[in-house]
């Protein structure tokens, strides 16, 4: 799959996989990621990228463009 952001990866992650995990694993950094994140108390970069991380590879690319007036 193919995302614009990390923040739209992990808002696929929030709504596709959490919910289909079994209930033993929505305990501990996955349950406190979806309460951070459902409950907009903040959740970092890195943590969400720690967290996709466990579920498969994820590779980033950023392209900045600047042009002179």
């Amino acid at each position: 799959m193919t995302f614009t952001s990390l923040e739209q990866a992990f808002e696929w992650w929030i709504k596709a996989i959490y919910p289909i995990l079994p209930p033993s694993a929505k305990v501990g950094r996955y349950r406190n990621a979806w309460r951070d994140y459902t409950f907009k108390k903040g959740i970092s970069q890195k943590r969400r990228r720690d967290i996709l991380s466990d579920f498969g590879n994820i590779s980033e690319k950023v392209v900045i463009t600047f042009k002179l007036k």
